[in-house]
């Protein structure tokens, strides 16, 4: 007995095999070297835009902790000013 067919992994798969297929197409109708190179710069661009999107996702780390220092900075000098006026 055949086992249950996902219908929804059965088309995702032949449009990930037509996409597949066009990609390879897209590269041999090219010369051989001119392919590669093609394909060298793609992924040397992509090496540079994620290390742009790391650097990004670093500088809003470093903007968020500093957010929480100045919170943290202007609670306590709320909390000691509210100190003095109360004494």
């Amino acid at each position: 007995m055949q086992a249950g067919r996902d219908p929804i992994s059965d088309v995702a798969g032949a449009v990930l095999d037509g996409l597949r297929q066009i990609g390879d197409c897209s590269y041999a109708i090219l010369p051989k070297d001119i392919a590669h190179s093609l394909a060298g710069l793609k992924k040397a661009m992509l090496v540079q835009l994620t290390t742009a999107l790391q650097w990004e996702m670093e500088w809003i780390d470093d903007r968020v902790a500093g957010g929480d220092k100045l919170r943290d900075k202007w609670r306590e000098q709320c909390e000691h000013r509210t100190s003095q006026t109360s004494q």
